[in-house]
């Protein structure tokens, strides 16, 4: 490749190529590879907060944000001696040596190849088995306006509140929120999904014209709060990455005080940067506020007692033993619980998870050549 179809971007102390600089991945805006390199390096503090030090997941979008995904759980053989690779086990058994970064260098060379997003796991790379962020996933429905994802949200804060939690409110980049909860390590997989679980229903209880946190389709309304997000092996894009929307939309960390009046939209690869420069990142102090679950999974724990059992998992996760049926209500009464389930060799694969394949134990990803 001739040097007029690369540049050399100095960060971290360490010299990136960016391969193809003035690739356009971002057509509606005009945006291009180089301009999200430059972005990342441009608040890479702050987008390091919520990667360093985990394992992540190549998203990579190597025909822009206009063309189709593919995600990559392993790491490209050939990378450079500074990048490092942990080996996660997954719960099929399987495993994968997945990158883990923790300075600018290495962040700038995974957007070289393509990544736009940044889906990190819920672990530090020094212990895969006890997360250290509680993720609540707000994804409203069709139809449902964002002044009721703003509304949902503030009920989450105050759930988390009474249970001595510090929630940390971001924009998703997309229609929805998150808030993030650091934790310490000391739960697993599943002691962190219960958890999710119990914060969706309580949340649901205090909102149930809003809030939903059911997991068929069929009976959800408004706002759902995805308790899965928390399943092992399931990643969501982290805080100032960039989404692949017409407008290369920002996933925006904000106080609490501003999600009221937000507008997501506000935020993207032209403003963030200057915002990030002003006032720095509403996320900065996560990392000090390291909260128990011990009386969320005693929440769980009254929930059980009252007939709330465990909730659906999504496909490809094996059978728990307190699951409901896999299948959809509406279905029950025409096969049977037990026909109407799926096997594990041919679970049925909802529309979330066809586009979140990341998000599935099963299937690796193709390894494309990313140039």
């Amino acid at each position: 490749m001739s040097k007029s179809q690369q540049t050399v971007v100095t960060v971290a102390g360490r010299e990136v190529v960016i391969t193809n600089p003035d690739k356009v991945f971002f057509p509606h805006a005009g945006h291009t590879k180089l301009d999200l390199a430059k972005y990342y390096a441009a608040v890479a503090e702050g987008a390091l907060r919520g990667i360093a030090a985990r394992p992540i997941v190549l998203k990579r979008y190597v025909e822009g944000a206009e063309g189709e995904p593919f995600f990559q759980k392993r790491a490209p053989e050939q990378h450079p001696d500074w990048v490092e690779t942990v080996e996660l086990r997954f719960p099929s058994g399987r495993t994968a040596r997945e990158i883990v970064v923790r300075d600018a260098a290495q962040l700038l060379w995974i957007v070289n190849l393509g990544c736009i997003d940044l889906n990190p796991h819920p672990v530090r790379a020094d212990d895969l088995e006890h997360p250290d962020e509680l993720r609540i996933d707000l994804d409203p429905g069709p139809g449902v306006s964002w002044d009721d994802v703003r509304r949902v949200a503030l009920i989450v804060r105050d759930v988390l509140g009474e249970h001595g939690l510090c929630g940390w409110p971001k924009t998703s980049g997309s229609r929805g929120m998150h808030v993030n909860v650091r934790i310490e390590r000391r739960w697993s997989f599943d002691q962190v999904r219960r958890a999710a679980l119990a914060v969706a229903r309580e949340v649901e209880r205090r909102a149930p014209e809003r809030a939903t946190s059911k997991w068929w389709k069929e009976e959800r309304h408004g706002v759902f709060l995805d308790y899965n997000q928390n399943a092992k092996d399931r990643t969501v894009a982290s805080a100032w990455s960039v989404r692949p929307t017409r407008d290369a939309r920002v996933s925006m960390p904000l106080e609490w005080d501003e999600v009221a009046g937000c507008d997501p939209a506000a935020f993207t690869l032209v403003t963030a940067p200057e915002r990030f420069a002003e006032h720095g990142d509403a996320s900065a102090g996560i990392d000090a506020s390291v909260g128990s679950l011990d009386t969320l999974l005693e929440l769980s724990a009254a929930q059980e007692a009252a007939g709330l059992g465990d909730a659906p998992w999504p496909p490809h996760y094996k059978k728990q033993g307190d699951e409901p049926p896999r299948v959809a209500p509406s279905r029950r009464g025409l096969r049977g619980a037990a026909k109407g389930e799926p096997s594990q060799k041919n679970p049925k694969i909802t529309d979330r998870e066809k586009r979140n394949p990341e998000s599935r134990e099963e299937g690796e990803p193709s390894e494309k050549n990313p140039k």
